[in-house]
């Protein structure tokens, strides 16, 4: 990957230069605690996209998925960003809401969020592109 500003590489300089500083943004409230713009929060804080395209979510995947969360935690944050009309601390699910089912079947009571503001038609986006990319994985 190359820096267009700059023409240098952004390889080997972290995981803030691949993937950009608005996904390292920081929260300090006692929902959670930041780590780079990751941070944890009770899983009742997340609530399902109205919009999200994947519409069925295979039991025997889920399943699968579970027993992967409960081994070995989730690796990846769940994308959200703050429930429209919601309290401050509930978010809507961008990407992520099998690994969100999973993890509640798992029991854990936590999961890991990065937060981000997002319009409709752009979290819409993100969980299109999300899905496609999934597919069939």
């Amino acid at each position: 990957m190359v820096d267009e500003a700059q023409g240098k590489s952004r390889l080997g300089r972290g995981l803030a230069a691949l993937i950009g500083d608005d996904a390292a943004i920081g929260f300090g409230d006692d929902t959670g605690t930041a780590v780079r713009g990751v941070r944890e929060v009770p899983t009742e804080f997340l609530q399902a996209n109205p919009f999200q395209p994947r519409q069925v979510f295979r039991s025997g995947d889920l399943d699968d998925l579970t027993e992967s969360i409960r081994e070995k935690g989730i690796l990846q944050p769940i994308v959200v960003r703050p429930l429209p009309g919601g309290a401050d601390n509930t978010f809507e699910i961008v990407a992520g809401e099998r690994r969100w089912r999973a993890a509640q079947a798992a029991q854990l009571h936590v999961v890991p969020i990065i937060v981000k503001e997002l319009s409709d038609s752009e979290s819409l986006e993100i969980a299109i592109i999300e899905n496609v990319q999934r597919a069939d994985l």
